[in-house]
This record gives structure tokens, sequence and C-alpha cells, in this order.
């Protein structure tokens, strides 16, 4: 556990995706020891995260919280399963160095920097859940502690990628001397591809986002609304922006 934990400040001090390294294709990054420290963390935030359901008055449920504790990091697997195919062909797009394997440690990365900013946030959604009955507050705090991690991670991700983009060797630059400054023309056209790499990741983090809130939805309950019995997963309907406009709905009326 001591080593886990190491390996996840490294990680958030950036000793794992040093900037020559990126340039040079490749991450020193341990994936498998990442990937065990993402899960641990994502099950601390469910535990958090399902205390509701034990503590409420109507429909007391050990089993929600049990499953909140296996959901939270199986959310962000699922979300990594769908998504990790496009990031690795919109950073070929990019001309990036990195291939299919360091892409994905990237991307384990970035899910171990989201979920251990989230798990950082469990005291607090914790702290809440002992003082509040209020349902509707807890599903819109949660979802906006969702993301705010979600947003950190992707930023930790879109630093990463930008050392890429920013060095992408597209075009390569001629100059009639070794010593001699590039052109105008070929500054031009590799700020153009610059900012096609940093498009195309925007377009990405659009994709990772709908898909992960949609990933949420599809996954539910998490904490469990107190009028309803447990169950491990609700009937498909609506969608996650519908249910979360609901419960603000709900919480200001």
């Amino acid at each position: 556990m001591r080593d886990l934990l190491r390996h996840v400040d490294q990680l958030l001090r950036g000793h794992f995706t040093r900037r020559e390294d990126l340039l040079a294709g490749r991450i020193g990054l341990p994936s498998d020891r990442l990937m065990v420290a993402a899960l641990l963390l994502g099950a601390v935030y469910g535990a958090f995260m399902g205390l509701f359901a034990v503590l409420r008055p109507e429909h007391p449920s050990v089993p929600q919280l049990l499953a909140t504790i296996v959901k939270v990091p199986l959310l962000f697997v699922a979300t990594l399963v769908v998504t990790f195919p496009s990031l690795y062909v919109f950073s070929a797009l990019a001309n990036s160095a990195l291939r299919g394997a360091d892409t994905l440690r990237l991307l384990v990365a970035a899910i171990t920097v989201n979920l251990a900013l989230l798990a950082s946030l469990g005291p607090v959604t914790g702290f809440f859940t002992l003082s509040t009955s209020s349902y509707p507050f807890l599903v819109v705090l949660n979802a906006l502690f969702f993301a705010i991690s979600g947003f950190v991670g992707l930023a930790f991700l879109k630093k990463a990628l930008g050392n890429l983009f920013a060095n992408a060797p597209t075009p390569p630059f001629t100059a009639p001397e070794p010593d001699a400054p590039p052109s105008s023309a070929e500054l031009s056209r590799h700020r153009v591809a610059v900012e096609s790499g940093k498009r195309i990741f925007t377009i990405w983090t659009v994709t990772y986002a709908l898909v992960g809130a949609q990933m949420a939805w599809v996954l539910r309950p998490f904490i469990g609304t107190p009028t309803q019995a447990f169950t491990v997963f609700r009937p498909r309907d609506a969608n996650f922006f519908e249910g979360l406009w609901h419960a603000v709905r709900a919480l200001f009326s």
C-alpha cells in the first residue's frame, strides 16, 4: 500500500510524465500499479458516496453501500475501455510520438489523477452525508465533485499531450543552413499543426465527458433513492443530464 501511495504521489508531482520522455514517445509509468491504486481510490470514494444508503431512515441498505464501492471504480474502467480507441486515433492524427501502449498508460495516469482528487474529496462527501438528509443535495454535490475531479484529470492529460502537439515534427523545418532559423511560412504551418492537435484533443475531451456522464447513468444507482428498495441497476430511461436537472430542481423547489 505504501508503494502504491508513493507512485500516486510521484504521478501528481509529474515525475512520470517528464517532457523529454513524452517527446521520445515513452512514459515511465508503472501502469499496473497505478491501475490498482486508481481502483482503490475509486473504492474509497465509493464508500463515502454510498454511506447515505446506510444512514437513510427509509430502506437503509448495506448492499447499496457495497455496490457503490464497486461501481465507482467500474465507472472509470468502463469509460476507459470505451474511449481509449478514439484517444489513440486522435493522438495519431495529431502526429503524437506515443504508440498504443504508451497512450493507454497516459490515459490510466489521467484517470488515477482524477480518482486521487475524488478520493481526497471523500471526507467532504461523508461530512455532508452525516449532516444532511437531502437526497437531491447529495446528488448535486457528488455530480459537482465528479465534474471537478474529471476536469483536473483532463487538464493533466491535456498538459501532457500539449507537449507532444507543440513539438510534433509536422512539418519538418528545412533551412538552407544548419543554424538558420525556420522561415515564417514554416513557423506558420507548424502553428497550424499545433492548433489542429489542440482542436482534436478538445473534440475527444467532449466525447470522454459525455461517455463518462452517460456511463454513470447506466450504472446507477450510486447513492440510492430513499423511497426505493435496493437494486443493482435501474431500468434504462432518460439520460444523465435530465436526471441531474431533476435533482437540481428538487433541491431548489
